[in-house]
């Protein structure tokens, strides 16, 4: 054979090498074949499975959502005056997260637009408390020539824009403070609660919320709702058209019930010193002015106040952000006298006619309580121990009736309650009986009640503890012969749109059930105190009857041997000044309760202030100068020169 013909070994290995590369290409094709069912499987679930999940991310990518913030509802008051409105303004704002060096772009911005210490402190906070992705204000307000100035070098400071907001303004500046509130951003812990309550989405592209006064109590209706507008946008981000739009809707304007001129008079005269007066109208519950004094100005708090002006009233002694109408307690003094005497009638504990001996003091076991000084009044009966203030006589009624009949009485007329004003805050205070002291005592000997303990509390004073609302709510029921009205701040709340007015839902008065002949006999002895008692001399002349009682609490314990003197007191330890009324007596029309804390007789610097709301709410008369200045001293018990019609005086 040849020797170029194959031998029959390479003839096999020749085979086994065609049957191995056949089988590789069988694998190959199993491969791609593999591969490409992948690809397959994999179209088919993007295009049919996920379509519309894919189809509504592709929208996302080519759309954006943009957040319309609603115009806030403005606050009027009962008169129609702007208590709280809002304004447009520029501010410089930085987004930390697209900007590489802050405090390097802050000092570029300061060459250009005037950056005070306070602006980068309060940026230093605003920035540890929200994310680092939130557009937060360096500057706000700025003028035109800033924001042209700005606009000329922007292209330096990438995540640095102009924008233009909605501020809060308060016109009259801490003005009604206390009632009004004031708005502030919103913090960890409300953004937590607006998850909660499913009201997220309603802030979104705002950073602000009411955090006081009305403006919390009411912020669901002066927020509005948020709406929003669907924008087209290229692939740069750039809006290319709008695709729908849903506007916001405004927030609900609310109207109060304050007389914002009566609520500035009465804060006039009250001057520097420290102290409370709420006047109700009777007849409805109605809050006609609600003043804590001193106030403060919450246009300080709506930007984000800084260190120095939180510092002065945070570390104030005169505490000006305590709401002392709403949350301050004391003891109400011998104002306290009236309802006592409608305690003893209602439960039959004592007659009107029933003749009671004060010689000046009344000793219950080893304790000797004093009265007037020492000088004894005599016999004297239900009438006269209201007119003459008589400790004697509510001494021994305090004994008589017991601590628990004393707080059953009470309870109903409000006094250690919440009064259910609309206002967040309100305290109870301290009406107390044998079962709080119990609660509110840990060691066992401290909680039994002492028989000596109920004698102080006929006067006022021991362990009652009230606020000024309260008194003045359980003046105005005792004015009304028994009849309760829920006060309230607001009238009601108004359409931004359509301007129609809303009526806020109100509760039915409660009647307590009160005896007429026994509501007369205590305003009778009320009448006797405007005309002969201890405010005889400040409603001399007056042109209507007046019925009230004038009150001095204790601020601190006298000893009971030891007499009080004003001179050896510190000012803070000096009693109390209290006067509680209401007018005409016949009928009717307001109520008060006024304290001016450690001023002293009440008389001398309560009444006086009452004189002037009555004068204003009955008359239109409103106080001259030279009167505001001699009540802030304690200094004219009747008006002095000529007062002015209330239509006459503007407000600043």
């Amino acid at each position: 054979m040849a020797s170029w013909l194959p031998s029959l070994a390479e003839l096999r290995n020749s085979q086994l090498e065609i049957h191995k590369f056949r089988i590789r290409v069988v694998a190959t094709q199993f491969f791609i074949i593999f591969c490409f069912g992948l690809l397959v499987a994999r179209l088919a679930y993007l295009q049919v499975i996920r379509h519309e999940d894919l189809q509504e991310q592709a929208e996302d990518n080519r759309t954006a959502i943009i957040p319309t913030v609603p115009t806030r509802g403005i606050i009027f008051d009962r008169n129609g005056e702007i208590l709280a409105s809002n304004y447009s303004a520029y501010t410089l704002e930085i987004t930390p997260v697209k900007v590489p060096d802050v405090e390097a772009t802050i000092e570029g911005l300061s060459q250009l637009i005037d950056i005070q210490a306070r602006d980068k402190r309060r940026f230093k906070r605003l920035r540890e408390e929200s994310k680092g992705f939130d557009s937060l204000p360096i500057r706000t307000r700025l003028t035109d020539t800033e924001v042209a100035r700005f606009a000329a070098q922007r292209y330096r400071f990438p995540g640095v824009d102009i924008k233009a907001r909605l501020f809060r303004q308060y016109p009259y500046g801490d003005l009604a403070s206390h009632v009004i509130g004031y708005i502030g951003r919103i913090s960890p812990k409300e953004k937590a609660r607006l998850q909660d309550e499913d009201e997220e989405g309603n802030y979104r592209g705002t950073e602000y919320i009411g955090k006081l006064g009305i403006e919390q109590r009411y912020e669901h209706a002066l927020h509005g709702i948020t709406g929003v507008q669907e924008i087209e946008t290229s692939a740069g981000g750039r809006a290319v058209r709008r695709l729908a739009s849903h506007p916001a809707t405004p927030g609900q304007n609310v109207v109060l019930t304050l007389d914002i001129k009566l609520q500035k008079m009465v804060e006039d005269l009250f001057g520097n010193r420290r102290g409370a007066l709420v006047a109700i109208d009777p007849n409805s519950g109605e809050v006609l002015a609600f003043v804590s004094k001193p106030t403060f100005d919450p246009n300080l708090f709506v930007e984000g106040i800084d260190v120095e002006n939180w510092k002065s009233l945070s570390e104030s002694i005169d505490k000006p952000l305590l709401n002392r109408a709403l949350r301050g307690t004391y003891p109400p003094g011998s104002t306290y006298k009236p309802f006592m005497a409608m305690a003893a009638l209602s439960t039959g504990k004592r007659a009107a006619n029933t003749l009671i001996n004060d010689n000046g003091s009344w000793t219950f076991g080893n304790h000797t309580f004093r009265s007037h000084g020492d000088a004894g009044l005599g016999p004297v009966d239900m009438v006269r121990s209201i007119v003459l203030s008589s400790n004697v006589y509510y001494y021994s009624l305090a004994n008589d009736l017991g601590v628990d009949t004393i707080h059953d009485f009470m309870k109903p007329m409000g006094f250690g309650q919440s009064t259910g004003l609309d206002l967040p805050g309100e305290v109870r205070g301290v009406l107390p009986s044998t079962e709080w002291k119990r609660n509110n005592y840990k060691r066992t000997e401290q909680q039994k009640w002492f028989a000596g303990e109920t004698i102080s509390l006929g006067i006022g004073q021991g362990y009652n503890a009230f606020t000024m609302l309260q008194l003045a709510h359980a003046t105005a029921t005792l004015a009304k012969g028994g009849i309760k009205y829920t006060p309230r701040l607001v009238m009601g709340t108004q359409d931004a749109l359509s301007h129609a007015n809303l009526p806020v839902a109100t509760s039915q008065p409660t009647d307590l059930g009160f005896n007429p002949d026994h509501v007369a006999v205590v305003h009778k002895g009320l009448i006797g105190v405007a005309r002969e008692g201890t405010s005889a001399r400040v409603f001399a002349g007056a042109g209507y009857q007046s019925a009230g009682k004038t009150g001095t609490a204790q601020a601190v314990t006298i000893g009971q041997k030891d007499k009080y003197n004003a001179g050896k007191l510190e000012e803070s330890q000096r009693d109390h000044a209290l006067y509680m009324a209401f007018a005409p007596a016949e009928n009717p029309k307001i109520a008060l309760a006024v304290l001016v804390e450690n001023a002293g007789f009440g008389a001398a610097h309560a009444a006086p202030i009452a004189r002037r709301v009555f004068d204003y709410w009955l008359l239109n008369q409103y106080p001259s100068e030279e009167d505001v200045a001699a009540v802030q001293k304690g200094m004219a018990p009747t008006p002095i020169g000529i007062s002015r019609h209330k239509s006459d005086v503007r407000m600043n």
